[in-house]
């Protein structure tokens, strides 16, 4: 017969693999018992068999028969029944049931090594499969495609499509939210552990139906950084599932160590609620190849995940500290203790609710916040411990040799941010085997702290970031080598591209809106004094954009484009983040703000956030004092996180708080004044993109930054991130070369310092010989200053990184990196001659504009994004000022930052950039280009400028009659045009 193309084809391929190659019976209808929505047959098959005593002991041994029989049975199944309801099927899978005078075990969970009795139980479980099952009393006709069973308990239910067929996954789970009524037993929430949506190219899960609001999710391994699946050789594409997570282990290890119920408290109705959490398959792979290389490697190993903002790392970190405990090689733990290193609140109690499903916590999770909670919790035998990055330099501070002989596993979270070079040596020289003794003279003392610094051979590490930096790749990354150079990239990957493309998160780049400010600037002053021109932009800059009537005209656009696009989205509770550039601009916006909510008669609030404590005018009485967040807002500063989740606050204005590991899903725009580059930029806009129900787009106004800025910053962790080169050890010697120039210090200055440092000696003897140092800087002039003072940064910043990985240890670096650290602190900063601090005492703020700019979809390219190594300052060049009137200076801003005459200026600028981009495209010009000279190409350059014009003249009449009109503006338009899209072309230099 031909092959069977129609989706029972699909259906018969899935069945008949589990079947036959692992290990499955198959069920029939019969024996599924809808009322219960269980496979009656094999359940108390399994309990006869494993527990004959216990089953008899309750009156259902496989012999009875008659009424009371029959009664008994059903109150034992209405038992069952309503303990799934309540805590269920994977709680029921791993704890059993105590149904008086029994307790009844319904499952044998995966055996240790060695444990040859755990082993035949394993075999007791019945594992099953039933086609086309009839789950309704009501309708007997519907049926599903499929249901796995364990012991007769439902595990998963499945629809199919195929492609073949002209119906796809979406078709699928489009069954599961129109067709299969969730009120139906075996669809109740717990009943199952999923239910999956799966065609022959992609699969989709829920762990929670809903109806139309079921949120399915992707289970798919993702095809070049993005959705889907690679393509297969041997097979389906999307075989990989009855082949690797319905493996009898692997399933049971998903059963065990993976799936389970979290509760939840709802801050705004105080309500519980039940969360039940699947592994996606990228959470389950990563966690399962990180078990799989360190039991092969043993510890000792390095490994970096990149994984995706918003890709659940927390439930990936969790599920990897927990299997951690019980990871066992040659019948002993891999490992005796491990360290979580995390800075996110969320994570700490994501850990607290996954060992809960597992294990007692108390008997297995400590936190340390000094050296003495860290010793405690190892003593006590705690196995996870969890502390922050920034308490690691005290927590380790003076751990001695308590840890000898120990082995570790560091889990690191964000790891681009907790690995600085000095708190990886204070952990490394904690937990590794060093011992410093009275006997050890200062040579002795440098040699064990080169050994110190290094990664520890008794550690694994383990760390996981969205935006790994070139010190992490470099760290932690697995090197390779091409082009002739080693490189280093993660050890798994699961991409921002791919998390945007399956909808895990939002794409926050979509409508990226920009702001351009306008300003006009009087001189108060009747004189006209000189300063430096480029200091003066930059202060005038700075000035304008913290100006109380800015900050309001921001306010008033902020709150009008709330109102007006956000306010009603994620059914009427979206949120916004206001990020600023400083404590006192977030309190002025937090002021402004909320005057424009009070002037709307608003029932919506604003929250603030920043660390310490500010001053403020109060606008009532005008009077100034310090505040702190929490006075301003009226409840207390760990409350921020769960009151902005409820009514009626809608505004979160930050500075520097909230912008890297926050969660909120209520999330949905943000309205920046402050310039990000590089990893921040990422990490703030980012905060955005959690998926949620009904949400289905994000908004970011910008006020300080380039959409080609954000671009740049975006695609360097759009896929796989790439370290290029290995960090060249060479540029030390380079840095010290700069620094001797200066004759600062001497060789002798660097021995007797840290003699003294290492022999603990009083301070009266080190200070002397840093304090003339640091006069032999002072004598420098302003360029000598800024070389070394640049150079020492550079030197100690690269040695704490490299000191790590060095092959060979380096005495003389050690010794200059403990003096360099000594006297940094005692250098002042270098001399500046800084003209215009009396500027703003001559200008004044006459008017302010903000228009908006561009409405622009960043899209990124599809590609990894290779990274340069650590590298130093390099050459440092002092200009001399070019020194200009403060008329002309004033000029110039409002040439760059003043307003243009037109009516609707925003829609001129861009159909201007839209014909620049019609003339660059149209096919004469560019033949011109490329076969005449300048001449002749800007020629046919004005004839592709006339024919965009006439294209555009529906869209800007105001500017095609300044074109045609005016002469001036023709001459000019045209040339700019010209101008940009020559060059732009790369034509033929004549």
């Amino acid at each position: 017969m031909p092959t069977n193309t129609k989706e029972s084809g699909l259906e018969d391929l899935i069945v008949n693999s589990l079947v036959h190659d692992n290990g499955y019976e198959q069920g029939e209808n019969e024996d599924f018992n809808r009322d219960y929505a269980i496979d009656e047959t094999r359940l108390f098959r399994f309990l006869t068999n494993t527990q004959k005593a216990e089953i008899s002991n309750i009156g259902l041994s496989s012999t009875g028969s008659g009424e009371a029989y029959d009664l008994k049975k059903q109150k034992f199944l209405d038992f069952l029944r309503d303990e799934i309801t309540k805590r269920g099927v994977v709680d029921i899978l791993r704890n059993g049931i105590k149904f008086y005078p029994s307790s009844l075990i319904l499952f044998y969970p995966t055996p240790s090594e060695r444990n040859e009795q755990a082993k035949k139980d394993f075999d007791k479980n019945i594992w099953s499969v039933t086609r086309q099952l009839r789950y309704s009393n009501d309708e007997t006709r519907r049926t599903l495609d499929f249901a796995i069973f364990i012991n007769g308990l439902p595990i998963f239910t499945a629809e199919l499509k195929n492609r073949w067929t002209k119906q796809s996954v979406e078709d699928a789970v489009k069954q599961y939210k129109v067709d299969r009524n969730p009120k139906e037993l075996i669809f109740n929430f717990k009943r199952c552990m999923a239910h999956f949506a799966i065609d022959d190219e992609e699969i989709q899960f829920c762990t929670k139906l809903e109806g139309k609001d079921s949120w399915f999710l992707p289970f798919n391994k993702g095809y070049n950084d993005g959705k889907g699946n690679p393509p297969n050789p041997e097979g389906l594409t999307t075989d990989y599932f009855w082949k690797e997570p319905l493996k009898k282990n692997e399933l049971a290890n998903i059963i065990e160590n993976y799936a389970q119920v979290i509760k939840e408290k709802d801050p705004q109705t105080n309500k519980i609620k039940e969360k039940q959490i699947f592994p996606r398959y990228h959470q389950w792979s990563v966690v399962k190849s990180l078990l799989f290389d360190i039991k092969e490697k043993d510890v000792g190993q390095r490994y970096l995940v990149q994984h995706s903002a918003g890709s659940g790392k927390s439930n990936s970190i969790a599920w990897l500290a927990h299997q951690l405990i019980d990871l066992e090689k040659d019948n002993k733990p891999t490992v005796d203790s491990i360290l979580v290193v995390t800075d996110r609140r969320n994570l700490d109690r994501q850990i607290h609710d996954t060992i809960k499903a597992f294990t007692s916590v108390s008997n297995t999770v400590a936190h340390a916040e000094h050296s003495k909670d860290l010793r405690d919790a190892i003593e006590a035998g705690k196995k996870i411990i969890i502390t922050t990055i920034h308490k690691f330099p005290y927590i380790f501070e003076d751990m001695g040799i308590a840890h000898k002989g120990r082995r570790f596993a560091i889990i690191i979270d964000e790891a681009h941010s907790s690995q600085s070079g000095n708190m990886s040596a204070k952990m490394n020289a904690v937990l590794s085997t060093t011992v410093f003794s009275d006997d050890d003279d200062s040579e002795d003392v440098i040699n064990k702290l080169i050994e110190s610094r290094k990664l520890l051979p008794n550690a694994s590490y383990f760390a996981f970031t969205a935006t790994p930096k070139n010190k992490t790749l470099e760290l932690f990354g697995t090197p390779y080598t091409e082009d002739g150079k080693i490189k280093h990239r993660s050890f798994h990957n699961y991409s921002m591209k791919q998390a945007i493309e399956e909808g895990f998160i939002l794409d926050v780049l979509k409508s990226y809106t920009t702001y351009q400010s306008y300003y006009h600037l009087i001189k108060i002053i009747e004189g006209n004094p000189m300063f430096d021109k480029d200091k003066a932009q930059k202060r005038l800059r700075k000035y304008v954009e913290a100006e109380p009537k800015a900050i309001s005209k921001k306010a008033e656009i902020m709150v009008e484009h709330f109102y007006e696009n956000v306010r009603f989205r994620i059914d009427n509770r979206a949120r916004a983040m206001v990020v600023t550039g400083s404590i006192k601009k977030a309190v002025e916006y937090f002021d402004a703000i909320s005057k424009c909510l009070e002037k709307r008669k608003s029932p919506y609030k604003a929250i603030v956030a920043f660390t310490g404590d500010t001053e403020h005018t109060d606008t009532a009485t005008n009077k100034k004092d310090m505040v702190t967040e929490s006075e301003l807002n009226g409840f207390p500063s760990n409350k921020i996180e769960d009151t902005f989740k409820t009514e009626p606050y809608r505004f979160l204005i930050c500075a520097d708080k909230f912008q890297t590991g926050y969660d909120e899903p209520l999330l949905h725009t943000m309205y920046v004044d402050k310039i990000l580059t590089d990893i921040k930029a990422v990490q703030t806009l980012s905060r955005l993109n959690r998926a949620y129900k009904n949400k289905n787009d994000t908004f970011v106004l910008d006020f300080a930054n380039k959409a080609d800025d954000i671009k740049d910053a975006f695609s360097r962790y759009y896929k796989t991130t790439i370290l290029s080169d290995e960090t060249d050890r060479n540029k030390l010697y380079e840095l010290i070369a700069n620094m001797e120039k200066h004759e600062v210090y001497s060789q002798k200055d660097i021995e007797t310092v840290v003699d003294f440092f290492l022999k603990s000696a009083v301070r009266t003897k080190i200070d002397p010989i840093l304090d003339v140092c640091v006069t032999n800087y002072e004598s420098l002039d302003e360029k000598g200053q800024v070389e070394f003072k640049a150079s020492a940064k550079d030197f100690v910043r690269l040695y704490n990184f490299i000191g790590a990985i060095l092959s060979y240890g380096m005495p003389d670096w050690e010794k200059l990196s403990i003096f360099l650290t000594l006297l940094l602190p005692k250098l002042p900063a270098p001399k500046e001659d800084d003209d215009t601090k009396e500027l703003l005492k001559y200008i004044e703020l006459e008017s302010y504009r903000a228009q908006k700019k561009e409405i622009r979809d960043i899209s990124l390219d599809n590609k990894n994004y290779e990274i340069p190594p650590i590298t130093t300052g390099g050459q440092i060049f002092v200009n001399d000022p070019e020194k200009d009137y403060l008329s002309h200076i004033l000029d110039d801003f409002h040439k760059q930052w003043g307003n243009l005459n037109w009516q609707d200026e925003d829609n001129v600028k861009a159909i201007i950039k839209q014909v620049q981009q019609s003339v660059s495209k149209d096919e004469k010009y560019q033949n011109a280009m490329k076969n005449t000279d300048r001449e002749t190409a800007k020629d046919e350059g004005k004839d592709a400028t006339d024919r965009a014009m006439q294209t555009f003249m529906p869209d800007c009449m105001e500017l095609y009659k300044q074109y045609v009109d005016n002469s001036s503006f023709n001459s000019w338009l045209t040339d700019v045009i010209f101008d940009g899209t020559y060059k732009r072309e790369g034509a033929r230099p004549q």
